[in-house]
C-alpha cells in the first residue's frame, strides 16, 4: 500500500459481498495490498487469490472498524452506513471506510477522509477507471484540509481554519514558514498574508497565521515511586513555559523502564495524550557523552548515568539535541530534547505493556459487550484456548495467536504475561467472564506468587461477560430471581470434600445452584452424588436446567426433573442450574423457553402484595 494510506491500526480490508463484485474486490486488494474477505454462501472463493470467508456482515465491518482497520466495502454505500451508524462517536479517531461500487465505477468515501479516505478513494478510482466521489471541499480543490494535520501534529488555533480555507479557496497564496511536506503543495508567494507557520515554540496564531506544532519534542521525565502525579504535571507545565515551548509539540513521555508502572508517568502521559514509552538502562547509559547533568548517584541506583536527560535524547535520536537540561522538583525530574524530524513513538523503545483479560461471553458478537470487543481490538497477541481464539471471527484476523490446549492454563497465564511484559497489548480471552472459573484468578494468583520481576510493570485489565450461568438464566426465563450459588464441581483442584460441604450447605440454605465442570471424560460420579445430597433438602420434582453451547449453533436446552437427573446427558460445555424448592414452571403453548415453559424463582413480590392487600 502507498506510503500515508493505511492506518496506524493496521492492514486494509476489501469486503465483498455478492459474485459479481468479486473481480473488483480482487483487483481493489491487490491494488492496497489489503485482506481479502468473502461473504460465505454468496461468494464463492477463488482458488488463485487468498481470501477470508466471513458469515456476519454487520459483525466483520464493526470488528474491523474498532479495531481501526482501513475499510472497502464492495457494496451499496448504505449497508456500510447502517451497520456503523452505532460506532460512530469521534471523527478524528476514525479509519477510513469506503464504498466501492461492484463494477469499480464510483469509489465513495464516507468515513475518513481526512485520515487517508479520500487519497485512498483516489487511487482506487484512477486504477479502476472509475470516479472518485470526494465531497471535502479543502481536499476537492486544493488537496488538504488544514484543520485536520497529519497524525501527531497539532493546530494550535484550530478556530481560524475556516477563514484561511475560505481565503486559500478564493484564489489567495500562502507563504510556508517552517518545515511541513503535506502544505507543500498550496499555492505559495513570498509576500503572501496567509501564513502556515510551523515550530515547536509556544505560539497562538491569529486569522491570517495558523501555528502547527510537529510532534517533534521528546520529553524525558524521572521520579521517585509514588511520587503525585501533580507534582509531576506541575514540573513538566513550569518547564516547558519557562523554556517557551508548546505541549503540543510534545511527542510523547520517555523514562526508564523501571518507571512503567509509575502512576505519575501514566498520568502525565494520558494528560498530554501522548505514549509513554521506556527505555532498559543500557539505552540510557549510551547517551552519557551528551548528558548536561551526568550524576553517578543516579547511576549507582538505577544503572544510567541520567533518566530524563537519557530517555529525552535517546528518543530524540543522534540527531536531536538538549532544549531544556534536567529540571529538578521534589521528588521528579525532567528535560526534553529536539528531534531533527517529526518523532514516529511506536518505534521509539517500547510501551508499558498490557494484559486484557477478556471475557467474550458465549463467543457471538451479540453477546459480547463492546469493551470486550475494544480490547482484542487494541491488542497485538491473544491468547487463550483455540476454540475460544476461533470465536472471535474477524476480530482475531492480522493478531499473533498463541493457542493452548485446556488443562495448559498455568502455561497460558504466563506467556500472556511474558509477552505483555515485553511491551506488548495482550488479549488473554476467556469464555463467559473471565472472572468466573477462568483467567482472572490465575493471573492475579501468579502476580502475587513473584514470577518475573517484569509482570509487575504490566498494566492489567479485567472486563466482564456474559457468563453461561447468565446465558442459561436468560433463555430458560429467570430461574436466577432469588438467592444462587455457583459451585464447580471439579476436584482437580479443590478436594471433594470442601465442595462437599459447600453442596450440604447450599442444600441447606435451598439456593438456586448453577454447576459448573460438572462431568468430564474421568469425572462421571460427582454430578450423581450432588443430585443425592439436593435431594435431601429439596423437592425430586425441583427444575433442572441443562444448557449446553449457549449463544452457538449447536445450542440446547432441556428440562428435567431433580429426582430425573441423569449425568450421561451432561457434558463439559452443559451448565447445570437448579432450581430452589421455591422454583417454578409456567407452561407455555408457544413453544418458547425451555420445551415449551418458563423458569423462575419468585422473590417475594406476590406475597408482599398479598399482604399489603389484606
Amino acid at each position: 500500500m502507498a506510503a500515508g494510506l493505511t492506518h496506524p491500526n493496521g492492514r486494509a480490508a476489501v469486503l465483498v459481498l455478492s459474485q459479481g463484485g468479486l473481480e473488483t474486490g480482487r483487483r481493489a486488494a491487490a491494488l492496497l495490498d489489503a485482506e481479502l474477505l468473502l461473504q460465505a454462501g454468496r461468494v464463492e472463493a477463488p482458488a488463485d487469490s487468498p481470501a477470508t470467508a466471513f458469515s456476519e456482515t454487520a459483525e466483520t465491518l464493526r470488528a474491523l472498524f474498532l479495531a481501526g482497520r482501513p475499510v472497502v466495502g464492495v457494496c451499496a454505500a448504505g449497508i456500510l452506513v447502517r451497520c456503523l451508524a452505532p460506532l460512530l462517536a469521534d471523527k478524528r479517531a476514525e479509519p477510513p471506510v469506503l464504498a466501492l461500487a461492484e463494477d469499480g465505477s464510483a469509489v465513495v468515501p464516507l468515513l475518513g477522509g481526512h485520515h487517508g479516505a479520500n487519497a485512498l478513494a483516489r487511487r482506487l478510482a484512477e486504477a479502476l477507471e472509475g470516479t472518485a466521489a470526494v465531497t471535502t471541499a479543502g481536499d476537492l480543490r486544493l488537496g488538504v484540509a488544514l484543520d485536520a494535520p497529519p497524525p501527531g501534529w497539532c493546530l494550535a488555533n484550530p478556530r481560524d481554519a475556516k477563514g484561511v480555507m475560505a481565503r486559500l479557496l478564493a484564489g489567495e497564496p500562502v507563504r510556508l514558514d517552517g518545515a511541513a511536506p503535506w502544505l507543500s503543495a498550496l499555492p505559495q508567494a513570498p509576500d503572501a498574508g496567509l501564513v502556515l507557520r510551523t515550530t515547536e515554540r509556544a505560539e497562538a496564531g491569529d486569522a491570517a497565521t495558523l501555528v502547527y506544532h510537529p510532534p517533534v519534542l521528546a520529553l524525558g521525565v524521572g521520579c521517585e515511586r509514588g511520587c503525585p502525579p501533580e507534582e509531576l504535571r506541575a514540573l513538566v507545565r513550569d518547564s516547558l513555559a519557562e523554556a517557551g515551548l508548546a505541549e503540543a509539540a510534545v511527542a510523547g513521555v520517555f523514562s526508564l523502564d523501571l518507571k512503567a508502572d509509575e502512576t505519575a508517568v501514566q498520568a502525565l502521559a494520558a494528560g498530554l495524550a501522548v505514549p509513554a514509552r521506556f527505555f532498559e538502562a543500557a539505552a540510557l547509559e549510551a547517551e552519557t557523552p551528551r548528558l548536561a547533568t551526568p550524576s553517578d548517584l543516579v547511576y549507582a541506583e538505577v544503572g544510567c548515568h541520567g533518566v530524563a536527560e537519557g530517555a529525552a535524547l535517546a528518543a530524540a535520536g543522534p540527531e536531536g539535541r538538549l532544549v531544556l537540561a534536567k529540571r529538578k522538583g521534589a521528588r521528579a525530574t525532567c528535560a526534553v530534547a529536539l528531534a531533527s524530524a517529526p518523532l514516529e513513538t511506536a518505534r521509539i523503545g517500547r510501551a508499558r505493556g498490557a494484559l486484557h483479560v477478556v471475557g467474550i461471553g458465549p463467543g457471538q458478537e451479540a453477546w459480547r459487550t463492546p469493551e470486550a470487543s475494544r480490547l482484542v481490538a487494541e491488542a497485538d497477541d491473544l491468547v487463550g484456548y483455540g476454540l475460544y481464539l476461533d470465536l472471535l471471527g474477524p476480530l482475531a484476523a492480522g493478531k499473533l495467536r498463541h493457542d493452548y490446549a485446556l488443562g495448559e492454563e498455568e502455561a497460558r497465564v504466563r506467556a500472556a504475561l511474558t509477552l505483555a511484559a515485553e511491551g506488548r497489548t495482550v488479549a488473554l480471552v476467556c469464555s463467559g467472564d473471565a472472572g468466573i472459573y477462568a483467567m482472572a484468578t490465575l493471573v492475579f494468583e501468579l502476580l502475587e506468587r513473584g514470577g518475573e520481576p517484569a509482570w509487575g510493570r504490566v498494566a492489567v485489565t479485567v472486563t466482564p461477560g456474559i457468563s453461561a450461568l447468565q446465558a442459561a438464566a436468560a433463555r430458560a426465563g429467570a430461574p436466577l430471581g432469588h438467592d444462587f450459588c455457583t459451585i464447580s464441581l471439579s476436584d482437580l483442584l479443590t478436594p471433594w470434600p470442601a465442595i462437599e460441604r459447600r453442596l450440604r450447605a447450599a442444600a441447606e440454605g435451598d439456593f438456586v445452584v448453577a454447576f459448573y465442570n460438572p462431568v468430564s471424560r474421568r469425572r462421571t460420579w460427582q454430578l450423581a452424588r450432588a443430585r443425592e445430597l439436593l435431594l435431601e433438602r429439596r423437592p425430586p420434582d425441583t427444575p433442572v436446567i441443562l444448557a449446553s453451547n449457549l449463544g452457538r449453533p449447536a445450542e440446547a436446552l432441556r428440562l428435567r426433573r431433580l429426582a430425573e437427573l441423569d449425568p450421561a446427558e451432561v457434558d463439559m460445555l452443559t451448565v447445570v442450574l437448579v432450581g430452589s424448592s421455591e422454583s417454578r414452571v409456567v407452561r407455555r403453548g408457544d413453544g418458547l423457553g425451555v420445551e415449551g415453559a418458563w423458569i423462575y424463582t419468585p422473590r417475594g413480590y406476590a406475597a408482599k402484595a398479598e399482604k399489603e392487600a389484606g
